[in-house]
């Protein structure tokens, strides 16, 4: 059988012995790590030689929290990332509208909530630009929808329309105003939307996701929000052969406020998980939303938001027990998202029911984001073994305005404390969300290792009393990643018997100033032993 020996290289293997010189690589795994001679002795002589130069090899990027085909179709649409104000948003919605003339709507995401002045999103900024199209803007948190009068119409929301529980319809003395948060969106337009995508289009934009992985150097990836639409293009990309990233995928379960409609999509996701077990797509567990986003004053918190508002949570606790408890005994992984302190306590409470309903078993679930929260919340989650699951380009300074001024209060000097968790021994996992966050994973280790912003480098850093070292960001954007998906045996670091899933950087990161991370490429992507991407100056 061939073997394939990578050599003269600075490998960090994020292992138990985390630095090596060679891999000897045997049918997509890898047979040896360590030193250069050894390397040599056990690959033979009728292995293909491969001098990397030198050069820094890691772990591929295990994406802790991303949305695989929302990546690829957010790609497509208009990029509002950046807009600071109304006029700018407006421009580049025109812009694209006139560069499209015959497409019957217009797609847009990535406006922050900060752009506005202290006031909300209103149909009639859209209106005065596009009035004779559905125009349809995703914030770039994809907590709230910002609709024009034509999607409005469109989507059949007007004075008369109830929002269901956990969601808001804005409103003003003429209607709505064309904002819609949470459970509101995802019940009364996104349904709209996804039934005007096919499954090329779901296909199309999946593709486009992975080609941008095979560039950035990641090589698996756990999926947050899978639904029946992207897991048919998963299955047909994989059918294909052409599935360059490990998917990893919790179901999504929406609040119905019907226990037996709840459970019943329980059920779902462990019939899925137990038919999709392959090295390339897996379906390892559910996903929540407990509360929405600080930005949008939609996280359930104990203290009100500096207006003096508060959220309520998306799933009660009474509600949101009996889903926990059943997906535990079904040997599901369970992901919720709870950004603020309410939220977050709601989803340990509901972990804590499981295990009292379910008594002792293997177990790693998790709480994705931690943004508000205490050392009272830190500590009761690592005592339950719940995976801390957070991502660093969240916390970047160019983006934490609205934020900070929307807590305005001593909360925001605890935003997104990596190093507590794993002090109260809890596992830490990095990754992205995107397309609420540019997915490339380097910048992400920037911030996560300096608490300065990837998109501008001159701001002040981030309560840089959180950051973490550059090994330890990596390890938590590898390794643990890997281990929070149950993936552990797998792939997440480069040892012995586990698949060969590395990448080769242009730069070593490691010897190099920080601001390295923001222009360091990966010259190639190996998944399985296979090289997957090369740039054309790779040699």
């Amino acid at each position: 059988m061939t073997r394939q020996l990578y050599r003269n290289a600075r490998i960090f293997t994020a292992a138990e012995r985390p630095w090596a010189e060679a891999v000897v690589v045997e049918d997509q795994r890898l047979l040896y790590v360590g030193d250069d001679t050894t390397a040599a002795r056990l690959a033979g002589d009728g292995a293909e030689a491969i001098d990397l130069g030198g050069r820094l090899v890691l772990p591929g990027f295990v994406d802790g929290h991303a949305h695989v085909v929302g990546t690829g179709e957010a790609a497509q649409q208009v990029d509002l990332w950046g807009a600071s104000s109304v006029e700018e948003i407006q421009r580049r919605i025109s812009e694209w509208a006139a560069d499209h003339p015959h497409a019957p709507r217009i797609r847009a995401q990535g406006w922050a909530h900060g752009a506005f002045a202290g006031g909300h999103p209103h149909r009639e900024m859209l209106d005065s630009v596009i009035a004779d199209r559905p125009v349809y803007a995703q914030a770039y948190d994809y907590h709230s929808i910002w609709l024009n009068s034509a999607a409005l119409s469109e989507v059949g929301i007007d004075a008369d329309t109830e929002a269901p529980a956990g969601g808001t319809i804005h409103a003003d003395a003429a209607g709505p105003t064309g904002l819609v948060d949470e459970t509101a969106m995802h019940r009364l337009v996104w349904p709209v939307l996804d039934a005007l995508v096919t499954l090329d289009d779901l296909v199309t934009a999946l593709r486009a996701s992975l080609a941008s992985y095979r560039k950035i150097g990641v090589t698996a990836v756990t999926e947050m929000a899978l639904d029946e639409g992207d897991l048919a293009a998963m299955t047909t990309v994989e059918e294909a052969g052409e599935l360059t990233a490990r998917i990893t995928a919790h179901w999504r379960v929406q609040p119905t406020g019907d226990d037996s409609a709840n459970l019943a999509q329980v059920a779902r996701a462990a019939e899925l998980a137990a038919l999709h077990t392959s090295p390339h797509l897996r379906i390892t567990g559910i996903k929540v939303l407990v509360d929405g986003t600080v930005d949008g004053c939609t996280a359930a918190l104990r203290a009100p938001y500096v207006d003096g508002s508060s959220a309520e949570p998306i799933w009660t606790l009474s509600e949101l027990a009996p889903v926990i408890i059943a997906a535990d005994a079904a040997g599901l992984q369970v992901a919720m998202h709870a950004i603020g302190d309410e939220a977050v306590a709601i989803a340990i409470d509901a972990v804590e029911a499981a295990i009292a309903a379910n008594g002792p078993r293997p177990r790693r679930h998790r709480i994705e984001h931690l943004e508000v929260v205490g050392p009272d919340e830190i500590e009761r989650l690592a005592a339950l073994g719940i995976t801390a699951s957070m991502q660093p380009v969240h916390a970047d300074p160019a983006i934490q305005d609205n934020w900070r001024a929307m807590l305005g209060d001593d909360r925001i000097d605890r935003g997104f404390p990596w190093p507590e968790m794993t002090a109260a021994g809890a596992p830490l996992v990095f990754g992205t969300d995107s397309p609420t966050s540019p997915q490339a994973p380097l910048p992400n280790m920037f911030i996560a290792a300096t608490r300065r912003s990837a998109l501008d480098p001159a701001l002040p850093a981030n309560l840089p009393r959180y950051a973490v070292s550059l090994p330890e960001a990596i390890t938590h954007a590898t390794r643990d990643a890997a281990w929070a998906s149950r993936r552990d045996g797998e792939f997440g670091r480069l040892s012995a018997g586990l698949f060969a899933d590395f990448i080769v950087l242009d730069t070593d990161v490691f010897a190099a100033d920080p601001e390295a991370l923001l222009t360091a490429e990966v010259v190639r992507t190996v998944l399985g032993g296979r090289t997957v991407y090369e740039r054309a100056d790779a040699v």
